[in-house]
């Protein structure tokens, strides 16, 4: 099915441009997806929009009528709309010329295993959505399970979430779980439980990993708490050879992850 729409006052375009606010997102259980790349990303991974929204008059792209193809296949929505009103729905003055409106999915923790595999990734109150797409970005560059999102974290399916994931967010595992769920799926599942901190504390390098490993980061600000440090197997620290007396919390993730990585592995016995 293919429409063009025109006006601003249209009942689709004021319900795109609601999806750029967290609440109209979780009661449509939609979001959006600007450009192409991310676009081509979603339908690689088995990921296509309810609706492709296009502009009109754009330069042809082979990569534009596949991603249309498919849509049409899949039964979804083809839409054409001015420049203007594709402005108007992501707020830049630069938009993409090509957008997708994907429904949300499941993103219960009871879904995935830490048997899965041997390293994951977790985040508890992380606020920032550029971070939180980073770490999804670092999950699929050390192949790990997944994401899992404790307590209250950035919106995953928010457009700045999703631009900073590179894709990340179609390929990588994702949940979300308060504490006590968190913990008990940890120690159901055998898994070890690592953060930084400096509380009995011991160097990053050469700390005993063991698989599967779930890496815990903390807020942005304020870190973990000592309660849940507390509830950590493992505990480590990294050097601060400088004036800074921490990292950034998804570059930190994305360097133990390497760590706990090169440790699996080398613990592995060749084949």
């Amino acid at each position: 099915m293919r429409r063009h729409i025109t006006g601003f006052s249209n009942p689709r375009v004021k319900h795109w441009r609601s999806l750029r606010d967290k609440k109209h997102r979780r009661r449509a259980g939609e979001f959006l997806v600007e450009g192409l790349r991310l676009l081509e990303d979603a339908r690689e991974s088995g990921r296509l929009p309810r609706e492709l929204i296009m502009a009109e008059g754009r330069d042809p792209h082979p990569l534009v009528v596949q991603l249309e193809q498919a849509v049409a296949a899949a039964g979804g929505t083809i839409l054409t709309t001015t420049p203007d009103i594709l402005a108007k729905v992501t707020g830049k003055s630069n938009a993409q010329s090509v957008l997708g409106v994907f429904e949300e999915w499941e993103t219960d923790l009871a879904r995935l295993k830490p048997a899965d595999a041997p390293l994951w990734l977790a985040a508890q109150d992380l606020r920032d959505p550029g971070n939180l797409g980073t770490m999804l970005r670092t999950c699929d560059a050390v192949g790990a399970g997944g994401l899992i999102l404790v307590g209250d974290c950035a919106d995953p399916f928010s457009a700045e979430a999703v631009r900073a994931s590179m894709g990340a967010c179609f390929t990588v595992g994702l949940a979300r779980a308060n504490w006590e769920e968190f913990l008990g799926w940890t120690r159901a599942g055998g898994a070890q439980l690592v953060a930084a901190s400096l509380r009995d504390a011991v160097p990053y390098r050469g700390a005993p990993y063991a698989a599967p490993c779930v890496i815990l980061v903390g807020n942005e600000s304020r870190g973990l708490p000592d309660v849940y440090e507390a509830e950590c197997d493992l505990r480590v620290t990294m050097p601060m050879r400088g004036r800074a007396d921490s990292l950034n919390a998804a570059v930190a993730g994305a360097v133990l992850a390497y760590e706990v990585l090169a440790s699996l592995e080398n613990a592995t016995p060749a084949k």
